[in-house]
């Protein structure tokens, strides 16, 4: 029997499936990667790499291992052959205490997509397919959002977009814009809602499916 494409969904706490309301995780076929594999049946198999806290390339100082760049070669490596990666990070990179500027996010989501390009995961030693996510727009911080750090930073969320496209662009990647289909949930303005992960899992599966190999 031939192998099916793999897709490998790396990505925070969005990816993970956190529940807004405080639950600990949503069901597998709630979040977007598990309804994604269900669109992709037959077509794909489908991998979850989610952590809460993740972000491109900084190192949390209160919480160890959220740092992307660190763990994503050994992620690739774990799972090769693959044929298509999902990017979706940058949300927790915009909390104040990293001091970044959306530019400097896009870079760290550059520095990942250069990683992938050049780490040889995809079948015989190619590079994976990749698409590069903007993420879920953020709306206002609650108590519980707040203390995460997310209060007004709606705007540096929302200018990622354009700066992901350009980084897509220059290095021959596809793009989608998540945020211009799904926001946080009101209960926390950070994760989505059971109904925006279906959302975006059509979405995903519509861009990822153009890159699969043809069979």
């Amino acid at each position: 029997m031939a192998r099916l494409p793999t897709v490998l969904c790396f990505g925070d706490s969005n990816t993970h499936g956190a529940d807004p309301g405080g639950g600990e995780r949503f069901a597998r076929d709630v979040r977007w990667p598990g309804v994604m594999a269900g669109l992709l049946a037959g077509e794909a198999h489908v991998l979850e790499e989610g952590l809460n806290g993740r972000t491109t390339i900084w190192d949390d100082p209160f919480t160890e291992g959220r740092n992307g760049r660190a763990y994503l070669l050994p992620c690739l490596r774990s799972h090769q052959p693959l044929d298509v990666l999902v990017l979706m990070l940058g949300t927790n990179d915009v909390k104040p205490m990293f001091h970044a500027e959306p530019f400097e996010v896009a870079l760290g989501m550059q520095s990942l997509v250069d990683i992938a390009q050049s780490s040889g995961c995809g079948p015989g030693g190619t590079a994976p397919r990749i698409l590069v996510v903007a993420p879920p727009r953020l709306l206002d911080a609650t108590a519980r959002s707040d203390l995460w750090g997310f209060r007004d930073r709606q705007a540096a969320a929302l200018a990622l977009a354009p700066l992901y496209q350009a980084v897509a662009a220059s290095r021959g990647t596809a793009f989608l814009d998540a945020g211009s289909l799904v926001s946080g949930d009101p209960v926390d303005g950070v994760h989505l809602s059971a109904e925006s992960h279906a959302v975006l899992a059509r979405a995903m599966a519509d861009a990822v499916r153009p890159l699969l190999p043809a069979r």
